[in-house]
């Protein structure tokens, strides 16, 4: 038998807060038992495993080994980005190709980076103008 996701856990100081800023890019609530100085905090994010925020003592010292990947689901990358960055986050990386490929890195509030990659509309456009892109170049 394989495993399955329980949940995704998240280090940082303040899990209260870190779990808030996460509440509004899921747009989904607290858990009504999660309070400040708590030393964890849970989120349930539709459609994904709970998100557990664990107080640790140390800070993040480098970049993430593990990260998630946010495809938007109701706007664009560049709609969702500035969403986001209105409510804490703060820009890392741009790598968005002229095609429209690519994501862009952003980190949380405690510096956890997370990538926000285009919706579907514009992933299958990117696709299309690659796949012409090589349909033209010389054989």
């Amino acid at each position: 038998m394989s495993s399955i996701i329980h949940n995704i856990s998240i280090d940082c100081h303040d899990t209260y807060a870190l779990a808030g800023f996460w509440a509004q890019v899921f747009d989904c609530p607290r858990q009504p038992d999660d309070f400040p100085g708590d030393p964890e905090a849970m989120l349930l994010p539709p459609g994904g495993p709970e998100v557990l925020f664990i107080a640790v003592p140390e800070g993040k010292t480098v970049k993430n080994r593990l990260h998630l990947d946010l495809q938007p689901a109701d706007r664009t990358r560049a709609e969702e980005v500035e969403r986001l960055l209105g409510i804490g986050a703060t820009l890392v990386d741009d790598q968005v190709s002229p095609t429209g490929s690519g994501w862009v890195v952003l980190a949380d509030p405690e510096g956890n980076e997370f990538c926000v990659l285009g919706n579907k509309a514009e992933r299958a456009a990117a696709a299309a103008a690659r796949a012409a892109a090589q349909g033209q170049e010389p054989a």
